[in-house]
């Protein structure tokens, strides 16, 4: 995927889009994936929701910064990428 840059405020953000609210972040998060605009990392919210932790309770923890969109998405891409990885688990 190609990188975007967005002007914000005075500051440059670039990023590769994974999804539209998932991106990897330039200089953010060491580059692991991130919600847009943001420092909260997908790993953290997958393994908050892997632990059984309400939706709505991730949400308020996040205090807005991500919506609750973004973590569908965020299901769905890992969803995605598993089940893309089946293949290989069965043949291996």
């Amino acid at each position: 995927m190609e990188e975007v840059v967005e002007g914000i405020g005075s500051d440059q953000y670039a990023y590769v889009p994974l999804g539209r609210y998932v991106v990897r972040a330039q200089g953010v998060c060491g580059g692991r994936p991130t919600f847009k605009y943001t420092h909260v990392e997908v790993a953290g919210t997958l393994e908050r929701l892997a632990s059984g932790e309400p939706l709505d309770a991730i949400l308020a923890g996040y205090g807005g910064r991500v919506p609750r969109e973004a973590i569908r998405e965020t299901t769905d891409l890992a969803l995605e990428r598993f089940l893309g990885a089946l293949p290989e688990l069965v043949s291996a």
